[in-house]
């Protein structure tokens, strides 16, 4: 299907994590308006693409408007409602990710194996839980509360007596403020995610499967952070998508969702168990996918927020990519971001046309200066017939650039050789 040569895209951000997409769409020659919701995060962007601190005013300008996050579900289903092209959540696949609960209960009625699961309002009450069902437990905060990606606990004591003293601690520290949160029994295997672009009526091919790395150092030792890294494929025929996000199809259609959906899952040879929903674009993974696919980006934008059917080109083998931080990553601490990392420059040792992704920076004189409240400056992208290929062009590309303070795994894609043994085993690749 053909692509009209210029688009208007409006691309409505939570944190401007969607820079490197939007940049993308403009060097690919088409029209672009970026809106960043939060105060501290608007000068991401500047000196790359225009920017508008009042979206609303666009809407009738834009050709497709893309939301980047939950949380806009109900202003996309009501644009829709009005004939427009919109790239994003709905009302019901913002459930699906913030509510664990509901999410979990929407598993189990598209018969979906489920790990056991409890959601508390109280620490008491889990505590007491815990007490009476000894056994390795996931701490899983809900709501706004698990934007806080370091308060995630996996435990690793069979009796449960590590998640107990966590909670115990969260009760201390945190209070009432908490929220709620979910106890989910933990098991062992290999953490697999599948995800795929949804046009309102069905699933487009190919599929993205993902391996996060989301510990702060090499190993998965330290602070969970959201993620350092991901490596991926593509793939028109999944054993795991049949099982999980396929068995999903008619319910989105139903909620007349057009956007992006993951489903991360621990698997083993007794089954594919997932453990919850990212119904949004996910990060790094969706600049990453971006890299392997062969078309604009915006092409696949495009067809999804319309309707239509579009089968995705993509790289074959495997992409990867490895994030470049700076302090305070990944804690919120202003004082030490502006003394440590606001303003530096990102420097090339020279020129690559491909591969690096500006995340939080903004550009002054052609330069690239880190700005934002994260740390994250960029992503560092390969790709190869080999998982060690993609590896070896990643980290090659990352040595080409310089950031004072800067750090990163030196690991991403490293335990591929053992998950693909296993996986293959189970007849899950």
């Amino acid at each position: 299907m053909k692509l009209p040569p210029r688009i208007k895209f409006l691309l409505i951000s939570k944190w401007g994590d969607t820079l490197d997409i939007a940049y993308s769409l403009y060097k690919d020659g088409h029209e672009v308006k970026m809106y960043i919701e939060e105060k501290d995060c608007r000068e991401i962007g500047y000196g790359f693409i225009k920017k508008t601190n009042q979206w609303q005013k666009h809407v009738d300008w834009a050709d497709v408007i893309v939301f980047d996050y939950t949380g806009f579900g109900e202003v996309c289903e009501q644009l829709r409602n009005e004939g427009k092209f919109v790239f994003g959540g709905s009302v019901y696949t913002d459930k699906l990710e913030m509510d664990r609960n509901f999410g979990h209960l929407e598993l189990k009625k598209h018969h979906i194996k489920t790990l056991p699961s409890q959601e508390f309002a109280s620490f008491g009450e889990a505590i007491s839980f815990v007490e009476s069902n000894p056994d390795a437990y996931v701490v899983k905060p809900s709501g706004e509360t698990q934007e806080l990606k370091q308060l995630l606990f996996v435990g690793n004591d069979d009796e449960g007596r590590d998640v107990i003293r966590v909670l115990k601690a969260y009760e201390k520290s945190w209070g009432s403020h908490f929220g709620a949160f979910q106890l989910q029994r933990k098991v062992k295997g290999v953490e697999i995610a599948v995800s795929g672009f949804f046009n309102g009526t069905k699933f487009l091919s190919p599929y993205n499967i993902s391996f996060e790395h989301k510990k702060l150092f090499p190993n998965e030792l330290g602070v969970s952070t959201g993620e350092m890294g991901t490596s991926m494929f593509w793939s028109c025929s999944s054993p795991i998508f049949e099982r999980t996000l396929k068995k999903m199809e008619s319910t989105l259609a139903q909620n007349n969702f057009r956007g992006h959906i993951d489903i991360n899952c621990i698997v083993n040879g007794n089954g594919i168990y997932p453990l919850e929903f990212t119904s949004r674009f996910g990060y790094p993974q969706a600049y990453i996918q971006k890299y392997g696919v062969l078309d604009s980006f915006g092409a696949l934008l495009y067809h999804t927020a319309k309707g239509n059917d579009y089968s995705i080109p993509v790289r074959k083998g495997y992409q990867i990519g490895v994030y470049m931080v700076v302090p305070p990553f990944p804690f919120n601490d202003k004082k030490s971001f502006n003394l440590f990392s606001k303003d530096s420059v990102v420097i090339f040792k020279k020129l690559m046309p491909e591969g690096i992704h500006p995340i939080h920076v903004k550009k002054i004189n052609d330069e690239w200066l880190i700005t934002g409240d994260t740390g994250i400056a960029i992503l560092v992208t390969g790709h190869g017939i080999t998982m060690k290929e993609a590896q070896r062009m990643m980290y090659n590309r990352v040595s080409n650039v310089i950031i004072n303070n800067s750090y990163y795994r030196i690991d991403i894609g490293n335990r591929w050789s053992e998950d693909a043994d296993r996986l293959r085993s189970w007849g899950l690749i």
